[in-house]
């Protein structure tokens, strides 16, 4: 997929002015790239729609007028992209629990290597990750994902790491959603 660019990101000025459309459409590409397994794991599936809205946030948010700073932001999140036939994903561990969370992000360490999405082959297709977010101790909480289906377009996601097990076969418009993702 290809990154976006420093010229897609609007100045301050005019991302305050369009950004209640702008998060309204977001909204729109963001529901069928979102994929819950079981009751912890969030798997938001990225594009260049996603990534752009990412960092013209960040802007925002940090008031960012330097160059070097939005070219960092534009650096950082175009990783969470996928290369071409591949997916990328922001894997979100939900827990609310603090004391409940501290002890699943350590029992689940090895999870990002246990994730994989299912083609309709039956294939299972594992994640890579960012090693940088797996401690010595335990998971970060936020796993960024990569998914080398070689084009194929996934019809589930899934866990086989011994403490959690589970599969979720993807709705048609989540397929859809990661078909168009594919190509580009």
């Amino acid at each position: 997929m290809k990154p976006v660019t420093r010229d897609e990101i609007l100045d301050l000025t005019a991302y305050e002015n369009a950004r209640p459309g702008i998060r309204e459409e977001l909204l729109a590409v963001k529901g069928p790239r979102r994929v819950h397994l079981g009751e912890a794991l969030t798997f938001l599936f990225e594009n260049r729609d996603t990534v752009r809205y990412q960092v013209q946030e960040m802007v925002r948010a940090e008031r960012m007028v330097d160059e070097e700073a939005i070219a960092h932001e534009l650096e950082t999140y175009n990783e969470l992209l996928g290369r071409k036939g591949e997916l990328g994903a922001a894997l979100l561990i939900e827990i609310d629990d603090p004391a409940e969370r501290a002890v699943k992000l350590r029992d689940w360490m090895g999870l990002p290597g246990s994730l994989y999405v299912k083609t309709a082959s039956g294939r299972k297709v594992k994640a890579t990750f960012d090693p940088r977010q797996v401690g010595e101790e335990r998971l970060s909480s936020v796993q960024y994902l990569k998914f080398d289906t070689g084009g194929e377009v996934p019809v589930a996601v899934g866990s086989d790491h011994p403490r959690l097990t589970a599969e979720a076969a993807l709705t048609p418009e989540q397929r859809q959603a990661l078909a168009a993702d594919l190509q580009g």
